[in-house]
């Protein structure tokens, strides 16, 4: 069990689960009313550290520099909302539903916390080892004399009931802390598109110009002459004849041959560039208030910005 003097030393830092995943940081500890008994410890989760979830602390142990609690990660993350700032307290309403989901027999919450009646936990602590469950129903049991309808013999302690305190660890002081929040951005990779190469066929009409030779029939007539009259004179003085010429002409053919043209690939770059997020976040400011009586007819007030804060 975890006691008020180790308070100081689980708050920020790691919390763990049963399986050794680490669940957040130990932000709040709430002490039972009556008892002041460490009951319920906050634990920061999500991206950012954005929410806290409760998580009993009667199972939890401090080993060396982390606490450990007998239930798993998603169980923790997935524990009721409840206000961390309502007043330091827990409301009993609060506090039942928050047993109820981690498996805890509100009945079991009023018994005598020495008794350690580990067989009334209900449910599952959603915890890897064996025999978890049982030890969480026995997680509600501290403080059981601050609730009405208790063990027997704690009547007067009704007053309290349902109540868990925030922790306040060292001497108190008059000082007052400022909180304010931070925002942080980061970048999540997400899918945008998809890009595909295609190939397809086209036809396309093409021309060149080539050139085609043809044969064409010329007539030619020489005189008589000497040299040629012994060749003119052969054959019959009158007689009808026939010579016959063979024409030719070019014609184009085309013919297709398929040639390799070029390689095509797709690669991927990645660009830069600066994006503005705008998001709002909340800050304290302490301002000083002085109050004096009537016949002083002094009061004043420190505004932040103007010399004090």
């Amino acid at each position: 069990m975890i006691t008020r003097d180790e308070i100081s030393i689980l708050l920020d830092h790691p919390v763990y689960d049963g399986d050794g995943n680490k669940i957040g940081d130990a932000k709040h500890v709430f002490l039972d009313d009556a008892s002041g008994r460490p009951e319920w410890v906050t634990v920061k989760t999500g991206m950012f550290g954005s929410s806290e979830s409760f998580v009993p602390m009667r199972d939890a142990a401090l080993v060396k520099d982390h606490l450990e609690v007998p239930y798993r990660k998603d169980k923790v993350k997935g524990a009721p909302n409840v206000d961390i700032d309502a007043g330091g307290h827990l409301s009993v309403d609060e506090e039942q539903r928050l047993y109820e989901y981690y498996g805890i027999n509100w009945d079991s919450v009023l018994t005598d916390p020495g008794e350690h009646d580990r067989g009334t936990g209900t449910g599952t602590a959603d915890t890897g080892t064996a025999g978890a469950a049982g030890a969480a129903g026995a997680a509600g049991a501290a403080g059981a004399a601050a609730r009405p309808g208790g063990a027997a013999g704690t009547p007067g302690a009704a007053g309290s009931a349902g109540h868990r305190a925030e922790a306040r660890t060292g001497p108190r002081d008059d000082a007052m802390t400022r909180s304010e929040e931070r925002m942080h951005v980061g970048v999540e990779r997400r899918e945008t598109g998809r890009a595909r190469l295609r190939k397809y066929v086209v036809t396309e009409e093409v021309q060149q110009t080539v050139p085609v030779r043809h044969e064409e029939v010329r007539v030619e007539r020489e005189p008589i002459t000497e040299a040629n009259r012994g060749e003119a004179m052969e054959g019959p003085e009158i007689s009808e004849a026939e010579h016959e010429v063979t024409l030719h002409e070019e014609r184009p053919v085309v013919t297709t041959e398929t040639v390799p043209v070029e390689r095509v690939r797709m690669t991927t770059e990645e660009k830069s560039e600066d994006t503005t997020v705008r998001g709002s976040v909340r800050k304290e400011r302490i301002e000083a208030e002085t109050e004096m009586d009537e016949e002083s007819g002094r009061r004043g007030r420190d505004v932040p910005g103007k010399g004090r804060e």
